[in-house]
């Protein structure tokens, strides 16, 4: 089966009796031109090992191993997981993984130490799903995933920008975060209501130390919750002091990473969350 041809793809569906769901983000990509982009952006090369989450009828699967990944494909669809290997010709460089993605044990998955993950997440889990592999310690070092043009624009929002929120920003710390190209609902069957983007995230150094990350995460976490308050004010009046920094601290921290009390969180630049974090902890380990 031609996966890129709308005929083809609705045919099959109706001959094995398949609806797509809705609810898991079933949207099966159909154009060739912006699944060849998928691939190229992704940089994916020979004998790298590549994660999919999301597969599908396997047409992002099938573009991977001819560029001869070796391909960990994950589906929770156990209809789809199961004729995925059979369909593409049992091919000895594919895996296939039939599970919720948010259910796995990323510990022992990630052990693969994969080159990179390239997906078509689903709509409605997607950015959770990409948080999760992204924030682990084994993530892979490039990921290029089709997501919802508004997602893909939180995650790449800069600091001052309306879309700037917490994904974002835990995302830009370990990674440059892009929007590489747009992609129309028309591209997809069934037609999504949304349009879609790529991402494409390249790992960068991150300079913060173990104890300081758990005070950036707790940071981001709180003030994203609270973004319409002035930083300060949100911070100081944390319940029981954030992390045991009470008022004073609270002052003392934006003043050592440069931010006035009158700031909002979305204006906050990634260098200034990090030395916010490491005041934080600074204090947290003074205490």
């Amino acid at each position: 089966m031609n996966l890129t041809s709308p005929s083809q793809v609705k045919a099959w569906c109706i001959e094995s009796g398949f609806h797509p769901n809705r609810t898991l983000g079933q949207n099966f990509l159909i154009d060739r031109n912006v699944l060849d982009a998928i691939v190229s952006l992704s940089g994916v090369t020979a004998g790298q090992r590549v994660l999919e989450v999301g597969a599908g009828l396997g047409v992002l699967t099938e573009a991977l191993l001819a560029a001869g990944a070796q391909v960990t494909a994950v589906e929770k669809d156990v209809r789809l997981a199961d004729r995925l290997a059979g369909a593409l010709g049992e091919p000895s460089a594919l895996r296939v993984l039939a599970a919720d993605a948010l259910e796995l044990d990323l510990d022992v998955l990630l052990a693969e130490r994969f080159d990179a993950c390239v997906s078509n997440l689903p709509y409605s889990v997607g950015t959770r799903i990409l948080l999760e592999v992204a924030r682990h310690a084994l993530a892979p070092p490039r990921f290029t995933v089709l997501v919802q043009t508004e997602v893909a624009e939180r995650l790449a929002a800069p600091p001052s920008c309306a879309a700037r929120g917490q994904a974002g920003v835990w995302l830009q710390l370990d990674y440059r975060v892009a929007v590489a190209r747009a992609v129309k609902a028309t591209c997809f069957w069934p037609r999504p209501e949304v349009g879609s983007s790529v991402v494409v995230m390249e790992r960068r150094p991150c300079p913060l130390l173990p104890s300081e990350r758990v005070c950036f995460y707790e940071l981001t976490r709180y003030a994203f919750m609270h973004r319409r308050k002035q930083l300060g004010a949100s911070l100081r009046q944390a319940p029981q002091g954030l992390l045991g920094v009470g008022e004073v601290g609270v002052l003392a921290a934006l003043g050592a990473a440069g931010l006035e009390p009158q700031c909002r969180a979305e204006q906050v630049t990634d260098g200034q969350w990090q030395a916010l974090a490491r005041a934080y902890a600074g204090l947290t380990a003074g205490g």
